[in-house]
């Protein structure tokens, strides 16, 4: 039972990008591109990876923080998992500290100031991605 009431407050693992196909204005190399409204470390875009992939030699964390951005090509809003990257020094580039939504650490799954590399091979921080995983229908 006392699990059960801890369910809410943990971080979960979040699936792949969704194949939504999504229409996308702006420069993913930019601060103010639409899916980091709420990211809060270095682009993988600038990285040697992407918006949505961790660049070669690092590993996704299997757990993450969550937000929710509007996307302006089509209004919609969306519910971005914001992945860590993990496994090689800091990327030192393009950083990024948008805190849209942003919780507590009491709240982790809503909370972008954690090292989220947790339960990978090693806790080393690298750089964010901002990976879609589906339509805010709220």
């Amino acid at each position: 039972m006392v699990g059960i009431a801890l369910v809410p407050v943990l971080p979960v693992a979040r699936a792949a990008e969704t194949r939504l196909q999504l229409p996308e204005i702006g420069d993913p190399q930019d601060c103010d591109y639409w899916r980091y409204c709420a990211v809060d470390g270095y682009l993988c875009s600038c990285c040697g990876g992407s918006e949505s992939k961790c660049p070669p030699g690092a590993e996704p964390s299997p757990v993450t923080w969550i937000g929710t951005c509007e996307n302006p090509a089509d209004g919609k809003r969306y519910i971005i998992s914001y992945n860590d990257c993990c496994g090689k020094g800091e990327c030192g580039r393009c950083f990024c500290n948008r805190n849209e939504g942003d919780k507590p650490t009491y709240y982790p799954p809503k909370n972008n100031d954690i090292n989220w590399c947790v339960g990978t091979k090693t806790n080393a921080y690298h750089c964010s991605t901002a990976v879609v995983v589906g339509v805010d229908e709220s």
